[in-house]
């Protein structure tokens, strides 16, 4: 299903510079990505990467303040944003420091899931295209890699992203993650993989006896949406052919059995009834394995990661807050406690919020905005009368929830990195 119902891309390069000037967040964005000062030129050495209009890509943009980058941004109004690493020196002066010296010192640890790469067990779309059913996927995906980042790796500040037409991003924040290495992020990607192999490989995940508790706990997600995304909704037990790709994955005796259970049976929910059954029967008369039904469901549902985004320090990642040039679509965070509300066919396209600036304001939102403002007085007295007004624009629009999102984990950033602070403080005392 295409994303860009309302968008014509033509219209991008009129609409741009309106986006930057007037909606785009960079008060929030500067603060995310300045992480409080973490330490000097800790911004300053981020790297920017711009598509430009006609695919012209320029690399190694970097800038001393939220001003220039706004300035830059305002002038240049690029296609798409991608960020990459914080560098060892300034990454527009990266051609004249010493050969080298210039290398990628640290990055948030970022996950990227694309759509396409489940093609192989997806029926209702292919390439590109999304809907409703397939997106399913997405969110089954972020709930097992955002419980396994938090729980069993103990991070805190993991931000999930819409790409704006065919996956989701992760960036996860924390300091502990933004200094892993190149061999720490490569076992944490590999930690979260359990579907290997290519085309060639008809069965895609092997589970053995003991089983993992991080696969146990996937299973518990992939099992509660399994029913309806996969049984219904890909009827992968319904047609010949589908049903044949999944009786590939039985072992033969079993396969047997199935095929003629299935020629008098056409309810999917009793042909998986029987084949779960057969597994049950397997594991309690074998000493070790049979979970061809687990296998099953992680082979149809479990997140197809691409470990090289997620190894590389200097790995560059599209931006939150940068436009889909073929959607349209705005690359919005995505509020975990309404996951299973998400609708990717909702999040605004640039041409939605720019005609929404241009519509007279309805009845009390005026003071809806100044009420919130009077809440952020604090906030306000620090900024100029530009910003004021951005905050206004935006909150006039569909993006406004977004943001408000986003601001939400800035905040959860920010009393993490006061509480850290104290507490070295408070270590400090005791010596």
């Amino acid at each position: 299903m295409p994303l860009n119902a309302d968008y014509d891309q033509a219209s991008l390069p009129d609409l741009l510079p309106l986006y930057y000037r007037r909606l785009f967040p960079f008060s929030q964005y500067y603060r995310w990505l300045n992480y409080g000062g973490v330490y000097k030129n800790y911004f300053q050495n981020r790297e920017f990467s711009f598509t430009l209009r006609d695919d012209i890509y320029v690399r190694y943009q970097s800038f001393s303040t939220q001003s220039d980058l706004e300035k830059e941004m305002q002038k240049m109004n690029p296609y798409k944003i991608d960020l990459g690493a914080v560098y060892s020196h300034r990454p527009n002066q990266h051609n004249t420091v010493k050969s080298g010296t210039f290398h990628a010192q640290e990055k948030e640890l970022v996950f990227d899931i694309d759509m396409t790469d489940y093609d192989d067990v997806r029926s209702c779309c292919s390439a590109a295209d999304i809907c409703p059913k397939c997106w399913t996927l997405m969110t089954i995906a972020i709930r097992i890699l955002d419980r396994a980042l938090r729980d069993d790796f103990g991070f805190r500040h993991c931000l999930w992203v819409y790409s704006g037409r065919r996956g989701v991003h992760c960036w996860v924040c924390d300091e502990a993650a933004r200094k892993l290495s190149v061999a720490g992020r490569s076992a944490v990607a590999e930690y979260l993989s359990l579907v290997k192999g290519g085309t060639e490989n008809v069965r895609k995940v092997v589970l053995t006896d003991p089983m993992h508790p991080f696969i146990k706990e996937s299973l518990v997600v992939v099992e509660h949406y399994f029913p309806q995304y996969a049984l219904h909704g890909q009827d992968i037990l319904g047609s010949k052919e589908s049903a044949e790709k999944v009786l590939a994955l039985v072992p033969e005796d079993v396969r047997k059995d199935l095929l003629q259970y299935f020629q008098n049976e056409k309810n999917p929910e009793k042909r998986w009834g029987r084949l779960t059954a057969q597994a049950q029967s397997k594991r309690a008369t074998v000493k070790k394995g049979h979970y061809f039904d687990k296998e099953i469901m992680l082979q149809y549902c479990y997140p197809r990661l691409d470990v090289n985004v997620s190894k590389g320090v200097n790995h560059l990642l599209k931006s939150p807050f940068s436009v889909h040039p073929k959607t349209g679509r705005i690359s919005v965070p995505i509020d975990l406690k309404e996951l299973d509300k998400f609708d990717p066919f909702a999040v605004p396209t640039i041409s939605m919020i720019c005609e929404e600036l241009d519509r007279p304001r309805i009845d009390g939102e005026e003071e809806d905005v100044e009420e919130e403002e009077e809440d952020n007085k604090e906030k306000e007295n620090e900024m100029d009368a530009t910003e004021k007004r951005k905050i206004r624009d935006y909150k006039r629009t569909s993006l406004a929830k977004y943001v408000k999102s986003f601001d939400q984990f800035l905040e959860g950033l920010a009393r993490s990195r006061k509480g850290e602070l104290l507490r070295k403080s408070d270590l400090q005392k005791d010596f």
